[in-house]
Order: C-alpha cells, then structure tokens, then sequence
C-alpha cells in the first residue's frame, strides 16, 4: 500500500498536517505522514539475538534491511501477536545528517486523519501509557484520544547505539556478538547488488 503524496500536499495552505493512525494493543497510535514510506503486509521477521523485546527483528524489504519495532512492548505491553490484518508501516527517521527506515508493527491500521494545531491537545503528564517524551500530542477520537507518536523520539537510532553496553556478558565459549554500526545504513533498494566474481575482484 503505496502512500498517495496528493493526500500529504492537500491542504496544506491551511496548516493541516495529515496523520496515519493504527492500533496497538487496543490503543490508537498516529505517526505524521510525511513519515510513513508505505504498508506493508507483517511477514517473515528475522529475529536478532542478544536485543532487546522490543525489537521484533528484521526483515529484507526490496534488498534493505529495515529494523521491525513492536511498540506494544516498549510501551510495557504485552508483546503484539501477528494476525490476519496485522502489518508493518514503513518509516524515515532522522539521524543526524541521514535518514534510518524502520518499521512500527501494528496491529491493524485506521485511516489517515486532518489535524489543525487547534485539534491537538497537549499530553497528560501522568495516566498515560507512553512516556510523554514520546508524544506530539493528542487528537480526540469519539470517546478517546489517538495519541500523536513523535517518531525520532519513539524510534531514536540511539537507544540502539547503547545496546552494546547494556547485553551482559556471559563467561565461556559463546557465538560471536552481533555489533551495531554507530551510523545504521541501509542499501538503496534500488541498487543491484554485487556478484561473488565484483566482491572477489575489490
């Protein structure tokens, strides 16, 4: 599912900003849409050993590897369970002078909404699921509030650098630890990638 840059461009001389918004673990969620890259259907997620629950794993996305976020636990949830309409909303986040593709597994997505600064409330400081570090605001939604998730936030790049020196580590004879590189790269999927006999001959 292909995000229409139309939508993103409509009314924006009038100060609307759309967001996409989906649910996790009952609770609706909101990214800005300038955001979002595209949905995808929630597939084969490799796992990576020695991170945290959080990250779900990884999956091969047109020759990339993006990074797959289960949200649910980092909000202290239960771990989301994958389902008939869950899915993998394809984020860019700013790192620094670059950009890192992520996704947010969701348990199913909603609808993309227009929000005027005057439909944007300021979040609790308390009584709500997520730190208020990683919120925008809120967007009332009939009866409840569709919480606005501020992405370079939520989906830092940091708190994956200090992985490293959070893993234990244990004594004796283990596999060789997975490093994360200071600055996560992702190949352009538009690149072929290099035969045996090129990587041979570098």
């Amino acid at each position: 599912m292909q995000i229409a840059r139309e939508e993103i461009n409509r009314d924006t001389d009038q100060n609307v900003q759309q967001y996409l918004t989906f649910m996790i673990g009952g609770e609706e969620y909101a990214v800005s849409l300038l955001k979002v890259k595209e949905i995808i259907e929630y597939d084969t997620v490799t796992e990576i050993p020695k991170t945290p629950e959080w990250i779900r794993g990884v999956i091969n996305l047109r020759g990339s590897v993006v990074p797959v976020i289960d949200l649910a636990v980092k909000f202290r949830q239960s771990p989301s369970v994958a389902g008939k309409l869950t899915c993998i909303v394809i984020t860019e986040v700013e790192t620094g002078e670059e950009a890192a593709v992520m996704g947010i597994m969701a348990d199913s997505v909603r609808q993309v909404i227009d929000l005027r600064p005057q439909d944007i409330e300021e979040p609790p400081a308390f009584g709500a699921r997520v730190k208020v570090d990683y919120l925008l605001g809120m967007a009332r939604a009939g009866k409840k509030f569709c919480l606005l998730l501020d992405t370079e936030k939520v989906l830092s790049t940091d708190e994956l650098l200090e992985l490293p020196d959070s893993v234990e580590q244990p004594s004796g004879n283990t596999q060789p630890e997975i490093e994360l590189s200071p600055e996560p790269v992702f190949r352009d999927s538009s690149a072929t990638p290099a035969t045996s006999e090129e990587t041979q001959a570098e």
